[in-house]
């Protein structure tokens, strides 16, 4: 049986890099899965970038890191120069969705936008069906693992299981850091017995805001300051 860790949204925010990093060989996973958005709000993109690279298996393209491309988000340029030419190029490397086969169900790997809607732990649950649909190859899935909400949920849909991992480093609500480990039977078209948890680690929120002083010239580090420490979101 497999130990498969899903993760994403760190969102430049190392000490919660730190805090999981220091966690993993207590979960043991064989695979680490990266859901996209290792940049942008926080005052470290280009270690969270480089992290993944090193650390994780499979990689996906958040709507960060797309913007950091495209230009979307304010004050994208302060982001796109703290992450330098080579690392924006292998951002442009990386694909929107991928899939996954465990226990005989097949789980479509996607980060949510610019591809999809927002998928929320509240939302209907026609809603959150609209997940099991490629949107590259109108495929049908048995699941799906999202992230862009920062705030983890499993919800049991008629069509099959929703999943968000929360978010490493900007988590909503709890703002410690957070993933989803599944437990199963990896690239077994079998079906068997598979397990769902989430991860919830603490790390020192206070550490990483007085970061932030180090990026004087980071764009709105008070509204960020308030997400780290409250779980609560908005300009300060």
């Amino acid at each position: 049986m497999s130990r498969l860790l899903f993760i994403s949204d760190i969102h430049g925010n190392m000490e919660a890099v730190e805090a999981l990093q220091k966690e993993l060989p207590n979960i043991a996973p064989d695979k680490i899965y990266f859901l996209g958005d290792a940049v942008g709000k926080g005052p470290e993109s280009h270690l969270a970038l480089d992290w993944v690279r090193k650390n994780c298996d499979v990689v996906i393209r958040g709507n960060w890191d797309d913007g950091m491309i495209l230009n979307q988000f304010p004050n994208d340029q302060y982001y796109c120069n703290q992450l330098g030419e080579e690392r924006l190029k292998y951002i442009l490397t990386l694909p929107f969705e991928t899939e996954v086969l465990i226990s005989g169900l097949w789980f479509r790997l996607v980060h949510g936008r610019p591809t999809d809607r927002l998928y929320l732990s509240y939302d209907s649950m026609e809603d959150l069906e609209k997940g099991f649909i490629s949107k590259v190859s109108s495929r049908v899935y048995n699941a799906y693992i999202c992230a862009d909400s920062h705030m983890p949920y499993i919800r049991n849909c008629s069509k099959g299981y929703a999943i968000n991992t929360g978010s490493i480093g900007n988590s909503l609500g709890v703002p410690r850091v957070h993933g989803i480990l599944i437990e199963g039977e990896l690239d077994s078209p079998v079906q068997s017995p598979i397990s769902f948890n989430v991860l919830s680690i603490p790390y020192d929120n206070e550490k990483a805001v007085k970061k932030c002083d180090l990026y004087p010239d980071m764009p709105w580090p008070d509204a960020y300051k308030k997400e780290i420490l409250t779980g609560r979101y908005g300009r300060a």
